[in-house]
């Protein structure tokens, strides 16, 4: 098994590293060392995007190990769900928890019925990245939960910048969607064919 100790490197770098390790030893079991929980979720679910079947454990109080081996279940999924999505691909990009400027508490109702609308996307839908203040959207108890939780159901794609959960001390709280990093937001709007910006 290949190991790489990433403790203390900043988002998205744990995660280029396995990128990294991935594409110069195809085939081998790798292992990536991290001191976050974000940083974990993250090289997770690209290890899983690869293929790998991933596992990971607290080792030591600020560190995590996770351990990928390769397999093709993830890609083989994530092609099928692919298959069946509309043939527009929306990137909902949303920056903040109110909808506009002004009045803050109608900013958030707009916001809020915003989310709830946004079946009428169809198909097309694929993805929503939440930045900064977003994230707020995604925790237990915010009014907009239920309706993320359907548009993901639906098979929406949601990422929850991960140091943005952090930064706001939200991390335990996030309710839906992934945790994401950088390099998952760039490579998003990469591949959209439409970012909309919220």
């Amino acid at each position: 098994m290949i190991k790489k100790d990433c403790s203390g490197l900043a988002c998205p770098q744990p995660v280029l590293e396995a990128r990294d390790l991935i594409s110069q030893n195809p085939g081998e079991s790798i292992e990536i060392i991290v001191d976050n929980e974000a940083a974990r979720q993250n090289v997770t679910r690209f290890m899983e995007s690869q293929g790998y079947v991933v596992t990971s454990q607290q080792i030591e109080e600020q560190r995590i190990s996770v351990k990928g081996v390769p397999g093709s279940c993830a890609i083989e999924a994530a092609q099928g769900a692919e298959k069946a999505r509309g043939t527009e691909k929306i990137l909902l990009f949303i920056p903040s928890d109110t909808l506009g400027e002004g009045d803050p508490e109608l900013g958030s109702r707009l916001m809020l019925n915003f989310i709830k609308t946004l079946d009428e996307f169809g198909p097309d839908l694929w993805r929503i990245v939440f930045v900064n203040s977003g994230v707020k959207l995604a925790i237990q108890d915010a009014e907009t939960l239920a309706p993320l939780k359907a548009l993901e159901e639906r098979g929406v794609s949601i990422l929850v910048c991960g140091t943005c959960l952090e930064f706001f001390n939200l991390m335990d709280e996030k309710a839906a969607g992934e945790t994401t990093n950088m390099l998952d937001i760039v490579t998003s709007m990469h591949l959209a064919s439409r970012v909309i910006r919220v």
